[in-house]
């Protein structure tokens, strides 16, 4: 008897799914490319993490805030004392037997007073209220996560056996008047040594401007630290805003660079103030903040074990950036100290300490947590798998001086000799256009030591990325690729984003020596802002995208491994000419990803004129259906807090082999293809 075999919907859908996804054989005619090509590159530049992406509401939870980060600051900034009902106490900053040296200083709150009195309203207590982030902004019914470390000192025998602490959601309604309760929750509090307590608390309203209140409700002395407040509904359960994440996933990056930028080096501040990741991994109260390069504090709290969760819940590579033992020649106004600047290295004598913060790096990345301490480390944080490190870069626009050269050459040697799976990634200084000597030096080194790739940084006046294509002219035979790892035209309206889109154009021609591209900087907050432009602002609120945002996601979503530019000829055009040439204010792109099956035509009109696009994609078997695209407007719209004209708009259309479009000025065009 012959038998016979019924797949079940869901398993027959799977089979299809997979045999869709087979991936094809691409046609003749195109050049391999990379996939790669569109990451982001994530800097704690403009409050971007505390009080950005990282979804802490509380402001200075640690108190290590202090007057060498900004003026006038210290353990107190964003916190204030608070005595409702009359009460009194006293508040003292602390730093003898700390929750650890990383974190040496707390405060003690001294209650003396609390007494209920004919005016009583249900308000009493000494304490401190905190902000947040100019106002904490909470939901009705979603569940906010508070947690603080509290220690009953034995500062006198009349201390209490244990003490009543009241934790208060507030809205604040004004001078003198109570506050309107959102949530609260009530702690005991009766250890000798440092305790970690927690509460939910569940707002009955909205708030946009909350304060969080802790009030001593008992009299004596009460040390307290780390105080948090993290929303439970966080982007995977992983501690980042919701909205910041999800847009950054609307972006199909392939990859993250991170910590920075300039922040990795230390800046203007010196070898203390450098950036060293094994500070960033461990428990929250664990972790050293930071002075940051651009003028704040970093809580670390989004440190390294948080950047390398969020690359693999986004499925992007990491590509961590190390400090080299020589730190940025801008330091302390610096830049203009021509020619040599003002960098500083470390003794060669010292070198090995550098060497050793990447191998162990690597090994917490990506070791056995049974054989390896710092892949121990890792498992114990809670992910005992590797994560699978593929890239490391070493320096950051450091100045290609003899003496950077010198010891990246000898960090460089030791970590590929004991990992030599890793792709090293170089750099080649600020200013990377020919002529610079930075940039020349920087090849240089490459090609001695046949370094996989070397990041270039270049911000411009729109005029450039309409006008120059630089790496048309690039040496096709060398063997270390170029990731263009910081670049922007210096605007934000409509026409920067589709010159920095004809320039993409341009570096998907020569994605062939091309592998990576990073727009710069990611994101800005709202009235904390040290650079413009920026790819995406931020309020408590929501996020503002900006055209380039819009720019980048087209690229994003059209990654491909093969690059054809022969199938969309502009009529007017040379028939053997592939725009965007030179100076031309238009150009194409056909990208195939054979993995998914997908065509993609981009096609960017940046000047005041209609231009006539001829398409021919007869060489691909394509289907029925298309989905186009479009971005569009005047040329100097742009998006910010007030409005937002510019988003793309999609529809779904006949899909034709051979097709005339009439591509408005101002215009970015992507026709997506099933094949």
């Amino acid at each position: 008897m012959k038998k016979v075999f019924f797949l079940g919907a869901a398993m027959m859908a799977a089979t299809l799914g997979m045999q869709a996804q087979k991936t094809m054989k691409a046609p003749a005619g195109g050049k391999a490319i990379s996939d790669e090509l569109i990451g982001i590159f994530f800097e704690d530049i403009s409050s971007a993490a505390d009080g950005g992406l990282y979804a802490e509401l509380l402001q200075n939870g640690s108190f290590e805030f202090n007057p060498g980060e900004r003026d006038g600051w210290g353990a107190g900034t964003a916190w204030k004392q608070i005595r409702p009902g009359h009460s009194l106490g006293t508040l003292q900053v602390r730093m003898d037997n700390p929750i650890h040296p990383n974190n040496p200083t707390y405060m003690r709150l001294h209650t003396e007073r609390v007494k209920e009195y004919y005016d009583y309203k249900g308000w009493k207590g000494f304490g401190i209220e905190n902000t947040g982030f100019n106002g904490i902004s909470v939901k009705a019914g979603e569940k906010y996560d508070f947690s603080a470390f509290f220690r009953k000192p034995q500062t006198s025998n009349l201390q209490p056996q244990s003490f009543q602490i009241r934790i208060a959601l507030v809205e604040p309604q004004g001078w003198g008047k109570d506050p309107k309760l959102l949530a609260e929750a009530h702690l005991e509090i009766d250890a000798k040594s440092w305790q970690k307590c927690e509460a939910v608390l569940v707002p009955e309203a909205d708030c946009k401007n909350a304060s969080l209140q802790i009030l001593v409700l008992t009299l004596g002395d009460l040390d307290i630290d780390q105080v948090s407040l993290m929303p439970e509904d966080t982007y995977k359960g992983h501690g980042l805003r919701k909205d910041l994440a999800q847009a950054l996933a609307d972006l199909h990056p392939k990859f993250m660079r991170f910590p920075g930028g300039c922040v990795v080096h230390g800046g203007g501040d010196g070898f203390w103030d450098t950036y060293r990741w094994k500070t960033t991994i461990g428990p929250k109260e664990q972790r050293k903040g930071l002075k940051n390069t651009w003028g704040y504090h970093q809580s670390m709290g989004l440190g390294y074990f948080e950047y390398f969760q969020f690359c693999e819940d986004l499925g992007m590579e990491p590509l961590p950036i190390l400090p080299c033992g020589v730190s940025c020649q801008g330091a302390n106004g610096g830049w203009n100290m021509y020619p040599t600047q003002a960098q500083d290295a470390v003794p060669m004598s010292e070198m090995d300490e550098w060497v050793a913060e990447a191998i162990d790096l690597i090994e917490w990345a990506n070791g056995d947590p049974a054989t390896n301490k710092w892949a121990k480390m890792r498992a114990d944080a809670g992910h005992p798998k590797p994560f699978n490190l593929k890239y490391l870069g070493l320096g950051n626009e450091e100045k290609i001086s003899p003496e950077f050269a010198e010891r990246f050459k000898y960090i460089y040697e030791r970590v590929t000799k004991a990992h030599p799976e890793i792709i090293i990634v170089g750099t080649a200084g600020p200013g990377s256009h020919p002529g610079n000597a930075d940039l020349e030096n920087g090849w240089k080194l490459a090609n001695e030591l046949g370094m996989p790739i070397i990041d270039e940084h270049y911000y411009e006046p729109n005029s450039y990325f309409l006008n120059k294509r630089q790496y048309d002219n690039y040496p096709r035979d060398r063997k270390t690729k170029v990731y263009l790892g910081e670049y922007a035209a210096k605007d934000k309206k409509l026409i920067d984003a589709l010159a920095e889109g004809l320039y993409l154009l341009h570096v998907e021609r020569n994605g062939d020596i091309v592998s990576m591209t990073s727009y710069a900087p990611l994101f800005a907050r709202k009235d904390n802002t040290n650079w413009n432009p920026d790819m995406i602002y931020f309020d408590n609120e929501r996020a503002y995208l900006t055209c380039s945002y819009y720019v980048q996601q087209l690229f994003g979503q059209s990654s491909g491994q093969y690059y054809y530019g022969d199938c969309v000829k502009f009529e007017g055009d040379a028939a053997d000419v592939i725009q965007p040439q030179e100076n031309v204010h238009y150009g194409q792109s056909v990208i195939l990803n054979v993995k998914t099956r997908k065509l993609y035509v981009k096609i960017c009109n940046a000047s005041d004129e209609v231009k006539k696009a001829n398409i021919n994609l007869s060489r691909f078997g394509i289907k029925k259906n298309a989905i186009k695209t479009v971005l569009t407007g005047a040329a100097n719209d742009e998006n910010n807090y007030d409005k937002q004209p510019i988003a793309p708009q999609k529809e779904t259309v006949k899909a034709q082999k051979k097709c005339t479009l009439d591509v408005a000025p101002y215009t970015f065009i992507m026709l997506e293809y099933t094949l």
